[in-house]
């Protein structure tokens, strides 16, 4: 056994009352270190050894011996859940309130918390969106927001009735639904890989409750609709600013926002960026790869127009986000940041008659689809994405353009 747990009357210094408290002595034999927790309890060394260390115990002593020993045996039932023991763990779930590791609500908020707590505050937002759904459900179901979910409540049923009411009643999109129930489906694994639930209450799976699936919709735009909005003239100043840090998305290897933002002169070497993705610093530890970004004239341009006039290494190259800031400022910033460039790239491709869907996130598949069809291979493409997989990477392409497939079929029979 990795530990031992025991009730012990600290000796050390008596209170002004004269009593001594009683604590729990918790001892890991690998870590041979001990801890004391607090209790409620304090006693003279008399009562100590009358109530606790004797064989017989009065009768009048016998309710707080009984409550002494829940002690022991709540503690026991806490180590037991870990392997190995740590002292961390154990004081994670021993001090929290009893019947805390059984409810959603509470185990939701211990991933947001830890998310918030590495600076993922997209995927913690994320989480939030989805909390908050399951108690609307609940307060519209049955009349008053909960404060404790069972983890038992969540069934199969349960969670299909769910779904319809957010796709029925709500209107909400099939990504927004499987958004919110995939986060709920980590949840539940997590409280299972943590033995705070039993396994068979898992609802998810086959032959139980999937949560919907949702087409990947081809987010790239054709090459001829990418040279149309190149050459399109911007109405303003924040029309011309959106559509230039877009390209620049899209000449990096369509790299994201946020890694714009995050971006520092240091990540400069000559005539590349090499930088690290924010979305896998906190995912891939053990497989941490640079990207290597090789800059050309057009993203040279832009940071020359739009950077920073410090150039010192530990600037930022554009000035969207400031070492100054909090992470929660920084986070708004970048959001806020994309939002101008949506908005405003929006119209100017409504003006052109390309599309009202288009976003920051179109630089990227875009940057992969034309990448394929102008003869780069997927393994390529894999890298410049830093993709671990390449099912990541096909999910990116948007397919071949109908006249590469009539060029293709008429070339078919030239032996």
């Amino acid at each position: 056994m990795e530990y031992n747990t025991t009730i012990f009357l600290d000796t050390r210094r008596p209170k002004d009352n004269g009593l001594y408290p009683i604590k729990l002595r918790v001892y890991s034999t690998q870590l041979q270190v001990k801890k004391l927790y607090a209790t409620k309890y304090e006693m003279t060394k008399k009562e100590f050894q009358s109530i606790w260390e004797t064989q017989r115990t009065r009768k009048e002593h016998q309710e707080i011996r009984n409550e002494l020993q829940a002690i022991i045996t709540r503690a026991n039932d806490v180590c037991k859940t870990l392997e190995p023991f740590s002292f961390t763990q154990f004081e994670k779930k021993y001090l929290r309130n009893t019947g805390d590791g059984g409810n959603i609500i509470y185990q939701y908020n211990q991933i947001i918390n830890k998310l918030k707590s590495n600076n993922c505050l997209s995927t913690a937002s994320n989480y939030e969106l989805s909390l908050k759904s399951l108690k609307a459900f609940i307060l519209q179901t049955k009349g008053k927001e909960p404060v404790k979910i069972p983890f038992a409540d969540i069934t199969p049923d349960w969670l299909q009735k769910y779904e319809s009411d957010m796709i029925n009643r709500l209107e909400r999109s099939r990504t927004t639904v499987s958004m919110y129930l995939r986060a709920l489906r980590t949840v539940f694994n997590t409280a299972i890989t943590e033995k705070e639930i039993d396994a068979e209450i898992y609802p998810f799976g086959k032959n139980k409750y999937q949560p919907p699936t949702v087409r990947n919709v081809k987010k790239a735009l054709s090459q001829d609709h990418l040279k149309q909005l190149f050459d399109a003239k911007p109405q303003t100043p924040e029309q011309k600013k959106a559509k230039d840090f877009w390209f620049f998305s899209y000449a990096c290897n369509g790299m994201n926002i946020k890694d714009i933002a995050l971006l520092k002169y240091e990540n400069i070497q000559d005539d590349k960026i090499i930088f690290y993705r924010a979305k896998t610093i906190n995912t891939s530890k053990t497989d941490l790869r640079p990207v290597t970004v090789y800059l050309n004239e057009f993203s040279k341009s832009i940071i020359k127009k739009y950077g920073n006039k410090n150039t010192a290494k530990g600037e930022y190259i554009f000035p969207i986000i400031s070492d100054k800031e909090t992470e929660i400022i920084n986070h708004n910033k970048i959001k806020n940041f994309t939002k101008f460039i949506n908005q405003n790239l929006k119209k100017l491709a409504i003006n052109e008659g390309i599309t009202s869907d288009i976003s920051t996130y179109w630089a990227r598949h875009s940057f992969a689809t034309n990448s394929i069809r102008n003869g780069a291979s997927m393994e390529f493409v894999m890298e410049a994405l830093s993709h671990n997989n390449m099912k990541t990477t096909v999910g990116y392409f948007a397919g071949f353009e109908d006249k590469d497939k009539k060029e293709f079929m008429q070339k078919l029979m030239n032996f």
